[in-house]
């Protein structure tokens, strides 16, 4: 097994190639303006036609835009050139990849990479390389970084219906930094190691976005006599062990399967003889056909010679041969396929149909039987796709999209060269002394030194806690506005433990950074206690500010002479003042007057 692992994440700063700030959430009011486009590709420098871009064509889809006046201009709708590329955008990146024991290359060009998914309105990403030949370190030696780069972040997808996708444009050209690896992660558990070491040195930095959505990962996994598989998409670091271990089962389970054909003689040669099966199914109650007959839809139907149960085989969970069949049909339009190793009485086909299927089609009893049902051009389209993958025997080189349960789904054949072109309207910047001992002047600290620094202010289970959180730079701020008057521990605490345990109790805060600025800045005022700030969260997660939360929970600090006599009209008992005043006297404040009045008592005596 070989994996490699490509590392996108968003830098804090505005958009790459205009001066429009990058949204940091979702937009919720109604676009500005809507733009629809249709895409096609375009020939390379060389006269090649990039194959992704091409199936991505033929899919001939319509693109809508929805844009927003707050964070969007001409540049996002692509009727305005780009302009120079941000350069405090570039000089995060280029600390990155320095900590990362990159080499800055000389001259910095962007490129245009083709793309007409309609995540791009100029139908092409511009992305440039900015430094070489790094490496990693870890637990199980070097892994190496060949390239970093700096890119311009997709467009959001909001929904595909029919033959029409519609995005969002708030987050076209975030700059995004690209962190490649070779193929040098041994197993599952040294890639959770490498992305999350990659991901803690980007955030070490305090200097790239936060919160979901703003860093995704790309596998690349292969296994002998395989091929290389790009998995897009991942968000969840979890999910990444479960991906690759998928791909590796379903590519072992394909090369069985690839064995089986060869076996049997049928390995290249699939006969494209498409029937028109409608008449089959005139008096039919199977439903999926007759909702489809009821808009003039038709059912065209194939046979995959000595395929009988090989269709049906399982190549990952809840997933089988069938399943990449009707991947590749689904990129003509078509919603999947009936295949004949399937329980026909879960459509409601009768074995009289079946019958009729296989006499129409001509078919032995080892042959296998492809049903689509749709528009007849789109059917026949989807069935040509699905000969084109029954002749791939084995594992194609293919890009997959990651989905929720672990498993991965066919997307468009593996970009090459041809889909990359320079992009004229951008000048190159010149790496030079100026500008990189500008970077290293704001580098900052090394995620090891960072380490050190936190276990001088927190535990030991803390501070390894706190160096993974999406959290670092927030806790880091706040220690350095609020130290020594508030500790770093209850700062952690907070972070790590109080507002997760709110989250799963359904309190949301959507602006944290200013609610935990205004919750210590209270606190080190002496307004509340340590054990108030859950009750206090939660209020302000519902709409309060923190010094409103305060009043209306009725939680203010209770000292002094105030506490004083709380505490002789419960002769000093300590535990039973605390489970009556918990969240409005600090411990250590009803223990020192407890100990005062032992202390006077004493020497009365």
């Amino acid at each position: 097994m070989k994996i490699g692992i490509e590392v996108h994440q968003r830098i804090d700063s505005h958009k790459l190639f205009c001066n429009c700030q990058s949204s940091g959430e979702e937009i919720k009011e109604e676009p500005d303006l809507r733009v629809l486009r249709k895409l096609h590709t375009v020939y390379s420098e060389m006269g090649e036609v990039d194959l992704a871009s091409k199936r991505e064509f033929e899919k001939d889809k319509t693109y809508e835009y929805l844009a927003y006046g707050k964070c969007n201009c001409l540049v996002e709708t692509d009727e305005e050139p780009p302009h120079n590329m941000n350069r405090h955008a570039l000089g995060i990146a280029l600390e990155i990849a320095m900590h990362l024991k990159c080499k800055p290359v000389d001259e910095i060009h962007t490129m245009r990479k083709i793309i007409i998914d309609g995540s791009n309105t100029s139908g092409f990403q511009r992305t440039a390389i900015i430094a070489l030949n790094g490496t990693l370190e870890t637990s199980k030696g070097a892994v190496r970084i060949p390239q970093i780069s700096i890119e311009e972040e997709s467009a959001g997808i909001v929904e595909t219906v029919g033959g029409k996708a519609t995005f969002r444009l708030d987050r076209l050209g975030v700059p995004l930094i690209e962190i490649t690896t070779e193929p040098d992660i041994k197993d599952e558990k040294h890639l959770s190691e490498v992305a999350e070491k990659i991901g803690m040195i980007m955030r070490a930095t305090g200097k790239v976005a936060r919160g979901l959505g703003t860093i995704r990962q790309d596998l690349n996994v292969s296994i002998e006599g395989g091929a290389r598989v790009e998995i897009k998409g991942a968000q969840d670091l979890k999910m990444l062990p479960l991906l690759a271990s998928g791909e590796v089962r379903r590519q072992t389970e394909l090369l069985k399967i690839g064995a089986e054909v060869k076996a049997k003689g049928k390995a290249v040669d699939v006969k494209r003889e498409f029937s028109n099966l409608t008449g089959v199914f005139t008096n039919t109650n199977a439903k999926l056909i007759k909702a489809g007959l009821a808009v003039g839809a038709k059912v065209v139907g194939m046979k995959l010679e000595s395929h009988a149960g090989l269709i049906g085989k399982e190549i990952g969970t809840n997933r089988r041969y069938g399943t990449e069949l009707s991947d590749y049909a689904k990129g003509a339009g078509v919603k999947g396929i009936i295949h004949s190793d399937e329980d026909m009485a879960k459509y409601g086909i009768t074995a009289g149909e079946v019958d009729g299927i296989r006499k129409a089609l001509g078919m032995k009893i080892e042959d296998a039987f492809v049903l689509v049902v749709g528009n007849e051009n789109t059917a026949r389209k989807a069935l040509e796709n699905v000969c084109m993958r029954a002749e791939m025997v084995g594992i194609p080189n293919e890009t997959r999209k990651a989905n929720p349960d672990g498993t991965t789904s066919y997307m468009r054949p593996l970009p090459g060269k041809a889909r990359l072109y320079p992009e004229t309207d951008i000048p190159p910047i010149i790496v030079d002394d100026k500008l990189m001992k500008s970077v290293e002047e704001g580098k900052g600290e090394s995620l090891e030194a960072k380490k050190e620094k936190l276990l001088g202010m927190l535990n030991k289970e803390m501070a390894d806690k706190m160096i993974k959180s999406r959290s670092l730079s927030l806790f880091e701020k706040l220690v350095a506005e609020f130290g020594p008057e508030v500790e770093p521990i209850l700062i952690a605490n907070t972070l790590e433990n109080t507002l997760v345990s709110l989250r799963r109790d359904g309190f949301e805060i959507t602006d944290i950074d200013s609610a935990l600025t205004e919750l210590f800045g209270t606190y080190s005022k002496g307004k509340f206690v340590k054990a108030a700030i859950p009750e206090i969260l939660r209020l302000v997660a519902k709409g309060s500010s923190v010094e409103n939360a305060i009043r209306e929970g009725k939680l203010e600090r209770i000292a002094g002479k105030e506490l004083e006599n709380i505490a002789k009209e419960n002769n000093f008992d300590v535990p039973k003042i605390m489970q009556k005043y918990r969240l409005n006297v600090e411990p250590a404040d009803i223990a020192a007057i407890t100990n005062v009045t032992k202390t006077v008592k004493k020497h009365s005596k």
